[in-house]
């Protein structure tokens, strides 16, 4: 079937996501494809793949909002105006997704330590061109309470996100024959303060400092972050040697991306908020 959903398939996708973030955020298992199939049959004859792209749309609305979203449905924009109504509703009205994800966001973390660092690196998301719409500045006032903002204020996520970055970077220089140098690696936020406008101090193969700020969230690739004044700044004044590390997934198998230089190349950079956002 094609054309636009009803009003009640609607419903029917969102509570269900919904369903499955909650019990995510709570630490329960569930299977996307048991879900997938007890969906189809509340819809109108709608293919699988249609299904996901609504899924997709709803993390987007999510991140709007503020909020946690599936990691396995990459945000996807230009949705339903009903689909966005129908989700801020329900987040709204629902004390059991508010407590879950408030609970998921200020959780204490401690630095996990994986089997193989080889596999943490990943790329970073694709930056899109599109400039949101003045109309989805305002929307997030709707939401019950910015779950990112909460999680990006988790001191204990903070740090166990830096004590992971400087084991990694440890790693990567011991794993290319350069240990003196994996001997230097400093977590400057601890041994010298937080002011500096980077966390880890690290290091190029070729000796060349590495200024590291580290962004950890336990939340999804695409999810945007905080960055401050100060660490802009030096990402603009020190572009050669400032490195942003984004850990993302971090309770459940912890991955990085990164960047260097000035932050606003590689995001929509808010000037009010500070928000970093890829699309």
């Amino acid at each position: 079937m094609s054309g636009s959903w009803s009003r009640e398939e609607v419903e029917a996708t969102v509570a269900d996501y919904l369903h499955m973030l909650t019990m995510e955020l709570a630490g329960q298992q569930y299977r996307k494809a048991d879900h997938r199939r007890n969906l189809i049959r509340l819809l109108n004859n709608r293919s699988e793949g249609a299904v996901g792209r609504k899924h997709s749309n709803i993390s987007a609305i999510l991140i709007e909002l503020g909020c946690p979203y599936i990691s396995g449905y990459k945000p996807l924009s230009n949705y339903q105006s009903v689909l966005y109504d129908v989700v801020s509703d329900r987040l709204k009205n629902s004390d059991l997704f508010d407590r879950a994800a408030l609970a998921a966001a200020q959780m204490p973390a401690a630095a996990p330590l994986p089997n193989d660092f080889a596999k943490v690196l990943v790329e970073p998301p694709k930056l899109s061109l599109s400039v949101r719409e003045p109309e989805t500045l305002k929307v997030r006032a709707v939401a019950k309470r910015d779950y990112i903002d909460r999680e990006a204020r988790n001191a204990s996520l903070g740090r166990a996100g830096e004590e992971f970055v400087v084991h990694y970077e440890r790693w990567r220089l011991i794993s290319g024959g350069h240990e003196q140098l994996a001997n230097k690696v400093e977590h400057v936020a601890q041994t010298q303060g937080d002011g500096l406008g980077f966390d880890v101090l690290s290091f190029d193969t070729t000796g060349k400092e590495r200024l590291i700020e580290v962004k950890t969230t336990s939340f999804g690739k695409e999810t945007p972050f905080y960055i401050t004044r100060n660490e802009v700044d030096l990402s603009r004044s020190d572009a050669d040697h400032f490195h942003l590390y984004r850990l993302f997934d971090f309770r459940k198998e912890p991955h990085l991306f990164s960047f260097r230089g000035a932050v606003e190349t590689h995001c929509h950079l808010d000037p009010i908020t500070y928000q970093a956002r890829f699309s």
